[in-house]
């Protein structure tokens, strides 16, 4: 199968059908990301800012043993660099320090970048009238390699004790 199976795209006569691509709606939560897709685009401009530059970002999301990827874009605005300042701390490309001082953000090192942000669903209504539901980030946390490594190491399961609660014994010991 080929690399591009989480991103939309033409099928080829000859591609592999994946019938499980379908949309997963994430939990309001914490989780680990991969950016896996950068690409360039424009702003088409609204009522506060005219049309601009933007990067659209796909974060893949691993959870319950299912993969959300959640786009997110970054407009290249200067009222709006904070959050491009928050993308690149989230994946240690930079750090806060260098964010106040002022960077050039390093665009081509973006995929494979991991980092951690808190997800949430969202609803919306859809242009039939229907209503939809997306995955929006709600904030992204600094990069630190130390709570990444935690997080997405298997959960430890604790096997409950044996014991009688009464005697405190291993079971069938209890006094007749």
């Amino acid at each position: 199968m080929s690399d591009y199976t989480n991103t939309p795209r033409a099928l080829g006569w000859d591609d592999e059908i994946s019938s499980d691509s379908g949309f997963f709606l994430l939990e309001e939560g914490d989780y680990n990301f991969t950016i896996t897709v950068f690409e360039r685009g424009r702003f088409p401009g609204g009522a506060k800012i005219s049309p601009c530059d933007k990067a659209i970002l796909t974060l893949t999301v691993e959870a319950e043993g299912r993969t959300a990827d959640v786009k997110y874009d970054l407009i290249l605005w200067s009222t709006l660099d904070w959050k491009i300042a928050d993308v690149f701390c989230a994946v240690g490309l930079a750090t806060r320090a260098q964010a106040k001082r002022g960077f050039q953000p390093p665009w081509k090192q973006l995929v494979g970048s991991k980092g951690r942000a808190r997800f949430r669903p969202r609803e919306y209504t859809k242009k039939d009238g229907t209503t939809g539901y997306a995955n929006d980030v709600d904030k992204f946390y600094d990069y630190d390699p130390a709570v990444l490594a935690a997080a997405s190491a298997p959960k430890q399961t604790s096997i409950p004790s044996m014991k009688d609660p009464v005697t405190g014994g291993p079971w069938g010991t209890v006094p007749f």
